[in-house]
Order: structure tokens, then sequence, then C-alpha cells
């Protein structure tokens, strides 16, 4: 009763906010944060007509979750090419990746914002007669919505860290009602399938990790030439998606080594690229999307989408950021698969059975704040390990592909709602 009430709640402040969406929005796109010419897309107005036949729609919150996807959209691509796939992300970055990334047959949206009438404006629209969701990116209003038109639903890549395991523990009815609404739920490993069940989630099983199945991220092999031709054998330091405060922290450790390596060269490639002009105000450092070239040594600012497919070929050795602050960490496995060994912080609970896999294999270190300096001039001195190591898995996309083909309609598309159910969202 107390789920059901709350979400009843929910839904009505949902109505009760919708004249204010586009204002919401309007807001958000004079920050950057909304694109400037697809906004509407947030409120359920498609951007494009839905082709005919099935559709299967997959979500990915951002950057890292859509990436994930890429592996599974490939191999539907091959197994049921007759079927359309739509692929929503709510971030302007993910969305320009995804464009650049996408096979043919897939056309991208941006999720609608979690108000009933852009979700039903959406749904009315798009029909999809699967829905693919990726880790723990819950919002109850589009999933009780598809569970009401009896959309199958599978939630792939499941993860729960510490802190939203502990979190949702406290609001458990709730979440046990929107777990509900999968089918079935893939975690990425036992631990995360156990906090799944623990929650209330009816069908779990753990699947494997759909980002150790993804390709070698791209490089543009003209640029990637340049660079080390340029470079030669000089030592090179990637930090890549590094949170505010660990930038001086590698800045710092470059300083610390130049007694070994004056020609050091240290590429800092921020998690938010629009913080780049600010780093590199901060580092007094030269910065890519400024139009400075790659460096032969000193401190670079990489602040541009889709390269980290090159710096990590470029680099000796990567340092992961989002690990030396309390966050979590970010995907250390990108790094590894193109034979670039790893350095972290303490802070991987956002990755922990890839930490413990990479640690025992010998292809990472994990240290702290004081030791990253010496972590680093080691690792800089070994040689690298080949390219393109060996840590693909491909079970996640084998189980999903398994489920899919048992879930997949063979109808066209799911009967539409009743008149009257798909609400009205105001255009701004």
């Amino acid at each position: 009763m107390m789920a059901a009430a709350a979400l009843a709640l929910y839904r009505t402040l949902g109505w009760g906010l919708t004249p204010l969406l586009p204002v919401y929005l309007g807001r958000r796109r004079a920050r950057g944060k909304e694109h400037a010419t697809r906004w509407r897309e947030r409120l359920g107005v498609p951007g494009a007509v839905r082709p005919a036949g099935r559709l299967i729609w997959l979500h990915g919150a951002s950057v890292g979750e859509s990436l994930a996807l890429l592996p599974l959209i490939e191999a539907l691509r091959r197994e049921w090419p007759q079927v359309t796939l739509l692929i929503t992300t709510g971030s302007i970055t993910s969305a320009a990746l995804m464009a650049e990334r996408l096979p043919p047959g897939a056309l991208h949206q941006f999720v609608p914002l979690d108000a009933p009438g852009a979700v039903d404006r959406f749904l009315a629209h798009w029909r999809p007669d699967l829905v693919i969701w990726t880790e723990s990116d819950l919002w109850p209003t589009i999933l009780t919505q598809l569970q009401r038109r009896r959309t199958p639903m599978v939630l792939v890549n499941g993860r729960l860290s510490d802190r939203s395991f502990r979190r949702w523990q406290r609001a458990k009815p709730i979440i046990a009602r929107l777990l509900g609404c999968f089918t079935e739920v893939l975690a990425r490993g036992p631990e995360d399938a156990a906090r799944f069940s623990a929650l209330g989630a009816a069908r779990v099983q753990a699947a494997g990790n759909l980002k150790l199945a993804a390709a070698p991220l791209p490089v543009d092999a003209a640029v990637l030439a340049a660079a080390r031709a340029r470079l030669g054998d000089r030592p090179v330091l990637v930090a890549a998606s590094t949170h505010p405060t660990e930038e001086a922290l590698i800045a710092a450790a470059h300083r610390a080594l130049l007694a070994d390596f004056p020609d050091l060269l240290t590429i800092i490639a921020p998690r938010h690229p629009q913080r780049g002009a600010e780093i590199a105000a901060d580092l007094a450092a030269p910065c890519r999307s400024q139009g400075a070239d790659i460096p032969a040594h000193g401190l670079y600012i990489a602040d541009t989408m889709g390269e980290l497919g090159l710096w990590y070929r470029l680099a000796r050795v990567a340092v992961i950021g989002g690990s030396f602050i309390p966050h979590g960490g970010q995907n250390p496995t990108e790094a590894v698969r193109l034979g670039c060994p790893v350095i972290f912080g303490p802070h991987m609970d956002n990755f922990r059975e890839d930490v413990a896999a990479l640690l025992a294999e010998g292809q990472a270190v994990q240290v702290t704040a004081e030791t990253l300096a010496d972590a680093v001039k080691t690792a800089v001195a070994a040689s690298r390990l080949p390219e393109s190591v060996g840590t693909e898995q491909g079970t996640a996309v084998e189980t999903a592909l398994a489920l899919v083909g048992k879930l997949l309609p063979d109808r066209p598309s799911p009967t539409p709602l009743p008149p009257g159910e798909a609400g009205a969202v105001g255009s701004g």
C-alpha cells in the first residue's frame, strides 16, 4: 500500500509540474545541459518517424551506459536485422557519441522526462515491443506505464554500488515495486544479483558485464600515427575521466616525476569535458578544445569526446579518475583492453569485481594519493603490455540475446492505450 500511494503521489506531482517543464528545460538549455534544437524530445515529442514493424527500445542514461549497450546493439542487428532499434540517452555528450557509433537501423532519441504527459506521448509514438534498460536508472512513471502496456522489460548490466544498495534499502517497498516491472534482471555478477534479489526483483541471474564485451575503443589511425611520430619513445601518462581535485593530484605527481622523466607527457582527460578550459587555466596547460596540438612533454588537457582510444594507445600507464575521491571510480577495463596497465585510487566501489580481476591478473595497481607518484614511476619505467589484451566476455551478450529471442513478440507493436490515456504536454 505504501508503495502504491507513493507512486500515485509521484504521478500526481508529475501532472502538476507539467506546465513548468518547458521552463525547466529552457533553463537547462541556457546552461548547455539540453540540446539546442532537440530539447522537445525530452517532452516526448518525437524527433523521427517510427518505422513500421517491431521495435526494441534500449536505454542508457549517459556515456558509460550507452557505450556498454553497443556490443548488444550490434548483436541485435545481426540476429534481427528487420527490427528497428531505438536508443535513448539523457545527456548531450552521449547523444553525440551515439551519432558516431550507432550502426544503420538504429535511431537515437533523448529519453523523456519522467512526467506522465511526456512519457505517454513518447510511448504512444514509439510503441516499443520490448524494452532493454541498463544498470540502475529506474524512472517510476516510465517503468509503470510500460508495465501497464504489458511491454516486456529486461534490465541488463544490472549494477548496485554499496551506496545505492544502502539507499534503496530505505525505500524497499517502492524499489521492489519498480523492479517488479522487469520481466528479468541480468546482473553483472553474483554480488549485484544478490542485491537485486534482496531488494525484491523476482527473476535475477548473473549474466556478466556488457562493458567487457565491447570492442576496443576506436581511434583515428592517421591521428594516432602522427602522434606516435611526434612523441617517439617519450613516456606518456594519461589520467582518464578525472573529477575536481584529482587534476591537481595528477599535476603534483607529474612534477614529482620530472627528475626521473624530464620529457614526460601527462594527458589529463576530464570526466566532464566542459571543465577543460578551467583546468587548463588552473594548471597553465595547453587545451585540446582550444586548438592546442599534443605537446612533446608537460601537461596537456584533452577535453574532447571520443578520443580516449587515442590516449590509451599512446600511454604507458593510465590513472583512472573518480577513484581518489569518494565517487566509486570510472571504468578501468577500456584501458586494459588496449594493453594499457592502470593505476587507481582507493575508491573503486562501482567496479569492485572488475578491480578484483584486474589486480589478480597483475594488470592494475591500487594506490593512495601519497603513493601515486611512486606507482606511476614504476609503471612508466616498465614496458607496455601487448595491445588489445584479452578481457572480452561474451556471456552477457549471449544471455541477453537468448532472452530477447524468448520475449520479442511476433506482433508488429503493442496494443495502444485507449483514447485519452496519452496526455498532452506543452512544447513551450
